[in-house]
């Protein structure tokens, strides 16, 4: 289960966004399917220095929690493009 303000990691590229996935951001909001699909997540991304750049909704597919297996690391945005 996945709470509210955690963050997750992307699953998939949101290219439009210049996001990959293992990017994290954090869950802000879940949202219903307006047609009764899969439900759907807001998400919103930082940077290293905690600024904002991104604000999107996702469905609940696209993210992961994290696991204390796993390492976080720096990558610059522009490498996504």
């Amino acid at each position: 289960m996945i709470d509210l303000y955690q963050e997750v990691a992307l699953t998939r590229d949101l290219p439009e966004y210049q996001l990959r996935a293992g990017d994290i951001a954090t869950l802000i909001d879940f949202v219903s399917h307006p047609e009764s699909g899969e439900e759907g997540c807001v998400l919103e991304v930082f940077n290293a220095v905690g600024e904002s750049i991104a604000v999107t909704a996702v469905p609940l597919s696209a993210v992961q929690v994290l696991r204390s297996d796993e390492i976080l690391s720096v990558r610059s945005l522009a490498e996504a493009g």
